[in-house]
């Protein structure tokens, strides 16, 4: 009996110490959206990719976010240690920390944006979108810089300016009932809301983004990591892109295949997944690069200062990216 309670106590003392252990192990922690510019990383969660790549020693930990500033607000909080994001976010987030809080460190996905009318609304050039309500996922994001720019262009104003274009931010699935109830006439999106919008709310493509780019190249998606979780981990964040450009590739050579992993994925992150036809549309129109793309981010946030997104200062992006982790492994590639 006394040996029983001896052994009892022990394996008490040895569990509440390994869980002790565990809490106090380092986790990855990891977010993304439950989007198509997206796809690689749910493909890579469904397929425990970078789990394997890690093993048990370091646990990773996968947060969901709808848009990129609350994403941006978690990382700001440390609750966040690798984001993919949209450049948007990311960029504001460098210039409102003063350049300290994150690295843009690859690309993830370039496309897939596009500007959908309402048919019946007898819009046929942007400009008609004068006097009318037009919609982006959330305000300051990448679609909503492009929205902003291009009415600045056209000499059109936001309502909220003394202008006559009433603009609302209005997140994902939203998008399709605002458009079925006719309370917005546009929304400027990316996949899969903009085959989700023609196929069920009556909307028809006025352009895509891709249009008003040299050779249709704009980021939509990027690869970042926390400043400080970088300088303290240099080795899990060289490890973490090599996995990253070895899904990159793999969802390329796999397409069929990637599409499947990834509807699955976004079913049990959303509890819905896409339609084949809307899954087939959506993946035509984005490419999966791990090319950072800094001059079209750049430009980007070029865009974004003149529209007043980031303060009345030209900004300071040197530092923004952060490549030797990439040009490591890009460099071990050729080697191989």
């Amino acid at each position: 009996m006394r040996l029983k309670k001896i052994l009892s106590l022990t394996l008490a003392i040895l569990s509440g110490l390994t869980g002790r252990l565990d809490a106090d192990m380092e986790k990855i922690r990891v977010g993304h959206f439950p989007n198509v510019t997206h796809a690689p990383v749910l493909v890579a969660r469904a397929k425990q990719h970078f789990e394997e790549k890690f093993k048990e020693t370091t646990p990773i930990k996968w947060s969901v976010f709808n848009a990129g500033p609350e994403a941006i607000e978690a990382l700001f909080a440390g609750a966040i240690d690798i984001l993919y994001v949209g450049p948007n976010p990311a960029v504001n987030g460098f210039i409102r920390s003063k350049g300290d809080a994150l690295r843009v460190i690859a690309g993830v996905a370039s496309g897939g944006a596009a500007f959908v009318v309402r048919q019946g609304t007898n819009i046929e050039r942007f400009e008609d979108i004068r006097g009318r309500r037009v919609s982006t996922p959330q305000k300051g994001n990448t679609q909503d810089v492009s929205l902003i720019y291009r009415m600045k262009e056209k000499g059109l104003k936001p309502r909220s300016q003394g202008g006559d274009v009433e603009i609302f931010n209005i997140a994902g699935g939203d998008q399709i009932t605002a458009f079925a109830k006719e309370q917005i006439d546009a929304a400027w999106t990316v996949e899969p809301w903009v085959s989700r919008l023609v196929s069920e709310a009556n909307g028809k493509i006025l352009f895509e983004e891709g249009e008003l780019w040299p050779d249709a190249k704009y980021a939509t998606t990027l690869l970042v990591v926390r400043r400080r979780f970088a300088e303290r981990h240099p080795d899990w964040v060289e490890r973490w892109v090599e996995g990253h450009v070895e899904i990159i590739h793999w969802v390329n050579d796999h397409t069929t295949e990637a599409k499947r992993i990834f509807n699955e994925e976004l079913k049990r992150e959303t509890g819905k997944p896409l339609p084949p036809d809307y899954l087939e549309h959506s993946f035509e129109r984005i490419t999966y690069t791990s090319d950072p793309m800094e001059s079209q981010v750049l430009e980007s946030a070029r865009h974004a200062s003149i529209v007043g997104y980031l303060g009345r200062n030209d900004a300071d992006l040197s530092g923004l990216y952060e490549l030797r982790f990439l040009d490591s492994v890009k460099a071990q590639e050729d080697e191989n």
